[in-house]
């Protein structure tokens, strides 16, 4: 029924949230704030997360007006993603409040900054997409129902690089700002699938998605030029696939498959899986950064090894 140029309130077209609860991190911009906005629209209860909870406050509130029209709520949360005390604080919290979850839509991330380290000593993009989001969504999974969902927002750029599990934090390795990048978003998608695999017989499922091309705050650390060669770059693989060139999609557009996986797509068909533009992507073994999914990306054993890994880096067994 959808595709690539569906929007989020196309998604949830005559869709009736009331009574449900979904919990989305990085609402301070871009997606999150659409992700948020449709789903309070709908009359959901809805917890968002950001490092910022001023600059959250200022982006939503349209969302919170489409809320109190609607029936629905938005709760702010503060959880910095980069500092694991930070995310085990907001984590505690949301536990001791005891409510339920229909979903969680692991959204927040940054993309293709110079080399830093996080709080904790993890190189910047593998510890905030990755690391952070592991130690939170599983300090918080029991709260996730039976039939509940976790939705891991990754990218067509996993298919940069495959994890490096010797050397996660580039100690060993020339730092390459896309090749972090791609870690990070391949990470993204094993996570969901070992997440899916331990869940599953408790009636919770996950599955990663790609949004799309779009501009957002996720760019800021890219050039003009820079953007342009990576365009450059996907429609020179586009063209040999026999495909259209690139176009960006909107704000709406780029949230919708994260709605459609959290509350639409039938969950036996996305679990443990990764999906684009509101469908179930293919296997893409070629390279190239057009549709599909990287085989290693989905790899039942690189994922329990990355679990295995995670688990020793953050101190924390789950």
């Amino acid at each position: 029924m959808f595709g690539e140029r569906s929007t989020t309130d196309e998604v949830l077209a005559g869709a009736n949230l009331k009574g449900k609860r979904y919990l989305v991190t990085g609402v301070s911009a871009g997606l999150g704030v659409e992700t948020a906005r449709t789903l309070a629209a709908h009359g959901a209860d809805v917890i968002g997360t950001a490092r910022n909870i001023a600059k959250a406050k200022r982006a939503t509130e349209h969302v919170k007006e489409a809320a109190w029209a609607n029936g629905g709520s938005l709760e702010l949360v503060e959880v910095d993603l980069a500092s694991l005390a930070s995310v085990r604080a907001a984590a505690d919290g949301l536990v001791e409040a005891r409510k339920p979850l229909d979903s969680i839509i692991a959204n927040a991330g940054v993309m293709a900054c110079p080399f830093g380290r996080t709080v904790d000593g993890f190189e910047t993009q593998f510890g905030t997409n990755h690391l952070g989001h592991f130690v939170f969504i599983n300090r918080i999974a029991e709260l996730l129902k039976p039939g509940g969902r976790l939705v891991n927002l990754s990218s067509t750029g996993h298919r940069f690089a495959d994890v490096d599990l010797e050397d996660p934090n580039f100690e060993h390795t020339p730092y390459a700002e896309f090749i972090a990048y791609g870690r990070s978003k391949t990470a993204n998608i094993l996570f969901a699938v070992e997440f899916d695999r331990r869940h599953r017989d408790r009636g919770v499922r996950a599955a990663a998605v790609h949004p799309g091309g779009i501009r957002t705050e996720l760019e800021r650390h890219m050039s003009d030029d820079d953007l342009e060669q990576l365009i450059e770059t996907i429609n020179e693989g586009n063209a040999a696939a026999g495909k259209a060139p690139f176009e960006y999609k909107t704000i709406p557009q780029g949230a919708a498959t994260s709605v459609w996986a959290a509350v639409v797509a039938p969950v036996e068909e996305i679990g443990g899986l990764y999906c684009e533009d509101c469908h179930v992507a293919e296997l893409a073994e070629e390279q190239g950064l057009r549709g599909g999914v990287q085989p290693y990306a989905l790899n039942a054993d690189r994922a329990r090894a990355l679990w295995a890994k995670s688990e020793q880096l953050v101190g924390e067994t789950f």
